[in-house]
């Protein structure tokens, strides 16, 4: 009986191939190979050129080179090294090479007795390494080599040799000639090409067999030294797909979700205008716009998936509460997640203030709360007495129960797991139907972003401040002007205003020459003996941690030392002042975040920002645009242009890998002929769709959003 091809060989184990047996499987699944295509995708991080021999007259120190010549002498030398315990005796072996343009030396520290016979008895030699000019002689140290009896033949090559990542028990032969087994193996069966002709046609896309042995053996023509490597052809072919890949699958999970049932919210009394009725303010016409747009989700059978973004301040807040009253008022519940206690608290204040008089329960669950107290909690969340739940991740915990929850919402988005927020979408998955969802950032999203990997999710933009706020200022100084900082916390207490100061660390680092919160609260103290002072950090438990809040917000305390721990979820008017130590080390968001604390009254808002010098260049960009501008949307897209989105998604922190070889901030001109790509395949050829999912992943559920 005839076996059956497997129409994407790519997908095969790496046991297929020949040379690999279990044992080498074994050691290839330390770098997260075991498919075909993982070695595929295996790339060399660089090439050495071995298609020309270079005269030795010709070389240069430092740089790479292939040099063939006779041997002219080889010498083998002793000498005593010395050790903590003894002198000991080590060797080293000097084969003299010599060609009809000058000679060199090849070094060998660590070699073995046949090494030396098989040199000794050799009279020619090729060998390829790094040059080093050593006094006034040529040396190569461990290159690669060959020896042979006669004047050797050296085919011209016309291909790059790659240089791959390894571990032990892999060397770079044998990884090269696993690679090419399996290029050598796809090639007998056929990657097939999983972007349409036309898509392929337009963008000048080679085909992928051909694409796959460019990058891995480049022709020496088609690299340049120092040339970007995501610029060759075949490297841009194999972006090019991956993105449609990424743009298809985040598509399909919309498409996916929107099939699914929700609940239909239609409220049965009139709690919306109830809690309109009672705001001391006027929403502004980004916020009004915004509830309209999530109303008309709610109102929707298929289940919300929207994203809020707006900058500090700009009342995303609100929003969410006025979300929260159509569904409440249309019989469900409505959790709020929160990535700290101290934001939970600051979103309870805000939610019982607003809903508590209109006879709306609110109730908090995290991880402080007593067992007693816990229990209480949970009971009103299973019997439906609790209509909004805020809590930090004690919210999905396993044996939480809502009656019948209706929406989801997630503050700071950026800080949970896909799986922590599909964990709790799942509480309230009854009846086959799933809760709407709303994430909301205070850490705008740059429109590549967007585009690139927000492509499942709907997106609302607040664009607007409340009337009446003032731009905050922001100054730049060296750390050697910490005395001037002091006399404007002075100044700013005097006039019965409060200050934060800001450092990146705890205490004081060994490593680091980083201002410590312990250390700046001790100088602060010292500098300013008439006024209250009070530290906060993430160490100190956090019931005293929210006494001292409490302390600050009523205006007991003149300045506020902390951590980033303040970073989100502190309100405090009447602070208009904020210094933070060691900014450099700190990235734009971050910053932008803790800036966005202070400014929030009627008062003029400064922020200064203190640096340690030497400066960096990239250090010295992000300060400037603090300086610049308070647009959070322009600043995110300044960091995205100095961090790259892995930073942004908070993919590089936590080691989670979004994209093979892909990078949005790289690539971000291909995206407008991507997504017309995605469109294309979506439209006319959904057979195409799985084949591609399948070929890109890395892991499962890589391309889920929530």
């Amino acid at each position: 009986m005839e076996q059956v091809k497997n129409p994407h060989p790519e997908e095969d184990p790496i046991s297929v191939l020949p040379r690999v047996g279990p044992k080498v499987a074994s050691t290839l699944e330390k770098l997260n190979i075991f498919q075909v295509k993982d070695l595929l995708f295996h790339f060399p991080y660089r090439f050495q050129d071995k298609t020309r021999i270079t005269p030795i007259n010709s070389l240069v120190d430092r740089e790479f080179a292939l040099v063939v010549g006779r041997i002219t002498s080889v010498e083998e030398n002793f000498r005593r090294s010395r050790t903590r315990q003894s002198y000991r005796p080590s060797r080293s072996l000097t084969v003299k090479i010599r060609d009809d343009a000058g000679s060199m030396k090849m070094v060998l520290f660590h070699f073995s007795n046949q090494q030396k016979y098989y040199l000794e008895r050799a009279s020619w030699i090729k060998c390829f390494g790094e040059v080093r000019l050593m006094g006034r002689s040529l040396q190569m140290t461990h290159p690669e080599y060959s020896v042979y009896e006669y004047s050797p033949t050296i085919p011209q090559a016309d291909r790059l040799t790659p240089v791959y990542g390894l571990t032990e028990g892999i060397g770079q032969g044998m990884m090269r000639n696993i690679v090419l087994s399996a290029l050598e193996y796809c090639k007998n069966l056929t990657v097939p090409n999983l972007l349409p002709k036309a898509v392929i046609r337009a963008n000048g896309l080679s085909d992928m067999e051909l694409a796959f042995d460019d990058i891995h053996t480049p022709k020496i023509d088609d690299h340049q030294e120092g040339q970007d490597y995501s610029s060759l052809p075949a490297m841009r072919r194999l972006i090019f797909e991956e993105l449609v890949s990424f743009q298809v699958a985040r598509r399909q999970q919309k498409k996916i979700r929107q099939a699914a049932d929700a609940p239909n919210m239609n409220p049965e009394g009139d709690l919306s205008k109830q809690l309109r009725d009672s705001l001391k303010f006027t929403p502004t016409k980004s916020q009004r716009t915004v509830i309209r747009e999530i109303i008309t989700d709610l109102r929707s059978a298929s289940p919300m998936l929207r994203l809020v973004q707006g900058d500090v301040g700009s009342g995303k807040t609100l929003v969410a509460a006025a979300a929260a009253a159509w569904v409440v008022d249309s019989g469900h519940q409505v959790a709020i997640m929160a990535p700290t206690e101290l934001l939970a608290d600051q979103h309870l204040k805000s939610f019982y203030d607003w809903f508590s008089p209109l006879g709306i329960d609110v109730q908090v669950l995290t991880g402080r709360l007593t067992q007693k107290v816990r229990k209480q909690v949970e009971r009103g969340m299973k019997t439906g007495q609790a209509n909004i739940v805020i809590g930090t991740h004690a919210l999905f915990q396993e044996g939480v129960e809502f009656k019948s929850l209706g929406l989801v919402i997630v503050d700071e988005q950026h800080r949970f797991g896909v799986g922590q927020r599909f964990a709790l979408r799942e509480k309230g998955v009854m009846d086959k139907q799933v809760p709407h969802q709303l994430v909301m950032t205070a850490t705008p999203i740059p429109r590549t972003l967007a585009m690139g990997f927000y492509a499942d999710l709907d997106v609302s933009n607040i664009t607007e401040l409340p009337p009446g706020r003032i731009p905050i200022k922001t100054e730049i100084f060296a750390s050697d002007h910490r005395a001037n900082a002091i006399q404007r916390v002075d100044a700013v207490c005097a006039s019965g205003q409060q200050a934060y100061w800001v450092c990146p660390l705890i205490d004081k680092s060994e490593v680091l020459d980083v201002e410590s919160a312990v250390e700046a609260e001790k100088f602060v103290r010292q500098s300013l003996p008439g006024r209250r002072i009070a530290l906060i950090h993430g160490r100190i438990k956090s019931d005293k941690r929210d006494k001292i809040m409490t302390r600050f917000r009523k205006g007991e305390i003149d300045v506020l030392v902390a951590t980033t721990v303040i970073e989100v979820g502190v309100d405090v008017p009447n602070a208009s002042l904020m210094v933070i130590e060691s900014s450099e080390r700190l990235g734009l968001a971050q910053l932008h975040q803790l800036r966005g604390r202070v400014g929030r009254g009627a008062t003029q808002a400064l922020c200064t920002l203190l640096y340690k010098q030497p400066l960096s260049d990239m250090s010295r960009s992000r300060l400037q645009v603090m300086q610049e501008t308070t647009d959070g949307f322009k600043i995110a897209e300044k960091d995205l242009e100095l961090r790259g989105a892995g930073e942004l998604l908070g993919t590089r922190q936590t080691g989670a890998q979004i994209f093979r070889i892909a990078e949005i901030t790289r690539d971000r001109s291909l995206l407008g002929d991507v997504i017309k790509a995605a469109d294309l395949i979506l439209e006319q050829h959904p057979e195409l769709i799985d084949p591609l999912i399948r070929r890109w992943t890395i892991r499962e559920g890589q391309y889920s959003a929530v």
